[in-house]
């Protein structure tokens, strides 16, 4: 995933299309001077739908689309022909994004599956055309209804990532690294904070053809729910992960009160993350022997499952995505 290209918040201007006008009108030929109504119904105005597209994993197509307008249906005619309906403007978006309404913040739908469906700004209804009136004693109603305006509002698209694990930590804890490791994916990696600044999604493999996708995501800071650092930039892309796995390094000075901090920061946010299953990995521990880690292990969270890791030498992978597994399923 090409950091320049990872768009997750686009905001636009969308307008519905009007509905077409009915028409009046009345039958004539050349026999029949006087024939019945037969104004046809104005067309529907054209929708703006969102559908989703698995093969997508970013808002980048409409990040300079400051504007989506439907077309206007067309009114109706005479012998009873509807107008035409106004042509659907369909966006295509990325599992995982939230539509909501910028002016009172109200969320329109979330498009979680492939190829589903959801009118955002529906399109003005058309008007009835004189025939639609006519009555016993109406029979030559002279008038007909105009179309429905279309909609205008100020649409805001947030992609969050759709993953089975997201890695949780402070920056430089070594979740690059990790996800380098044990998928194909090629995050930016550097010995400073904050390497990544947009997430990364990997394909991890596992037994028997099995496979899970593993979220790197930026790293969290003391202060992120009020959105320090990267804040909840980051925060919003866990939501929707199964399993959160909490990466600590082993150098670091208390690894207890760092896996606080981070659940602190995610209650915060939202206090339902805290329901999601939780794994604890410490990475760089090829540093230690059998000896530090019997110590380092008195000093861990209680009741979390933990793994000693190290993605350079490879130590506790293959125990690590056994957990994982374990907890997924």
């Amino acid at each position: 995933m090409s950091s320049p290209n990872f768009i997750d918040y686009v905001k636009f201007f969308s307008r519905s299309g009007k509905g077409g006008a009915g028409c009046l009108h009345f039958h004539r030929e050349k026999f029949i001077d006087k024939g019945g109504p037969d104004g046809g119904d104005g067309g529907r105005g054209g929708h703006i739908i969102l559908r989703g597209n698995a093969q997508m994993w970013t808002l980048l197509h409409l990040k300079y689309r400051k504007h989506v307008i439907a077309d206007p249906g067309q009114s109706g005619e005479g012998q009873n022909r509807t107008g035409a309906f106004g042509k659907d403007e369909i966006l295509e978006v990325p599992l995982g994004t939230v539509a909501r309404r910028f002016e009172t913040n109200e969320i329109v739908c979330e498009i979680n599956t492939d190829g589903q469906e959801v009118i955002l700004t529906p399109g003005g209804r058309g008007g009835k055309g004189n025939a639609f009136f006519a009555t016993p004693t109406n029979q030559a109603p002279q008038h007909a209804q105009p179309g429905e305006p279309g909609t205008e509002e100020w649409i805001v698209l947030e992609l969050k990532l759709l993953a089975d694990v997201g890695l949780v930590g402070f920056p430089n804890a070594g979740k690059s690294t990790l996800l380098s490791v044990v998928s194909a994916a090629k995050p930016k990696i550097a010995d400073y904070a904050f390497t990544t600044l947009t997430p990364n999604l990997g394909v991890v493999k596992y037994r028997d053809d099995k496979s899970f996708v593993m979220a790197d995501i930026p790293g969290i800071i003391e202060g992120a729910a009020e959105g320090k650092g990267l804040g909840i930039r980051f925060l919003k892309h866990i939501e929707r992960n199964s399993l959160l796995l909490f990466l600590i390094p082993a150098d670091s000075k208390d690894i207890k009160t760092e896996f606080e901090i981070l659940l602190n920061e995610l209650k915060k946010y939202n206090p339902e993350l805290l329901d999601k299953k939780r794994l604890l990995a410490i990475s760089k521990s090829d540093m230690l022997d059998e000896e530090l880690k019997l110590e380092l292990t008195k000093e861990l969270p209680e009741n979390i499952p933990t793994a000693f890791i190290s993605s350079i030498t490879n130590q506790g992978l293959i125990e690590l995505k056994d957990l994982i597994w374990k907890e997924l399923h």
